[in-house]
């Protein structure tokens, strides 16, 4: 019997072990956009939002380019577009938050935990979502600038340079409203979430270069991470490649996803402990 049980054990197939790091951000990933994509509902009210404050910053302010410098070709819309892009991210960040409340209503998250998958996996797979919806977003808001006659001074690399930024300042956004939804597990709670940051655009050179602005909302420009990005967006849209900028838009994009990503690992934990 030992010997038969031995060469029934050798005919029977292996279990699967578990998939790879990437393969399970990468299987994540397209689970969520897959959901996301049959809810067009949620991806449109962002963009339209971006297009609808482009379109009248630029109608409205379109003379205070006389006094801005380094707008190169462009017109008031080099240097407004920027804000536009950021405010699609601050709105968009949600969309992958709330996939995973949905998640979590219906039992489908517990399910997840319960399989072999690695716990960053599942929430860099859902948040990588987010960052590739966010991507498309910026990608048309900036689409319907150039009909409106941008030139963008670095080129095609410049448009792809803008859109990355864009895509990793969400990132950052969506890792907090994340945080937000494994606390909570409720909608609107995460829909409250995306609007915090949202005040962080009007304490940022926003209508103006930060050395246009005076006292106190200075000092809270120059803490501003958004305040970074927005000069690194408007340099390249406009003036060219500026080595030192870029890097300190990109450095506040990191640092800050970095700190959001941390609190989604705890929240994550959080919420397992309590199971």
């Amino acid at each position: 019997m030992t010997v038969q049980a031995a060469q029934l054990r050798q005919e029977l197939p292996r279990p699967m072990g578990r998939a790879s790091f990437w393969t399970q951000i990468g299987l994540i990933t397209w689970q969520n956009l897959v959901t996301i994509f049959r809810r067009p509902e949620a991806v449109l009210p962002p963009i339209g939002i971006s297009l609808f404050f482009l379109l009248i910053y630029d109608s409205t302010l379109g003379g205070a380019a006389s006094f801005i410098p380094n707008l190169g070709s462009n017109s008031y819309l080099g240097f407004i577009l920027p804000l536009s892009i950021v405010s699609s991210s601050l709105s968009g960040a949600g969309i992958a938050a709330q996939n995973l409340v949905r998640n979590i209503e219906d039992g489908y998250f517990d399910k997840l935990l319960l399989t072999p998958v690695y716990r960053s996996a599942l929430l860099t797979g859902t948040i990588l979502s987010g960052g590739f919806i966010l991507g498309l977003q910026a990608t048309v808001v900036v689409g319907v600038a150039l009909l409106m006659g941008l030139q963008v001074a670095t080129g095609v690399l410049g448009v792809l340079a803008v859109i990355g930024l864009a895509v990793l300042l969400g990132l950052g956004f969506a890792g907090f409203t994340m945080s937000a939804a494994l606390g909570s597990g409720n909608a609107a709670v995460v829909q409250s979430a995306s609007f915090i940051f949202f005040p962080l655009t009007f304490l940022a050179p926003t209508f103006v270069p930060l050395e246009l602005l005076d006292g106190w909302l200075k000092t809270a420009a120059q803490i501003n991470p958004i305040t970074y990005v927005l000069e690194a967006m408007r340099a390249v849209l406009n003036s060219g490649w500026d080595g030192p900028v870029l890097l300190r838009g990109v450095a506040a994009c990191v640092i800050l996803g970095s700190l959001m990503y941390i609190l989604t690992l705890r929240a994550l934990r959080i919420r397992t402990t309590r199971k």
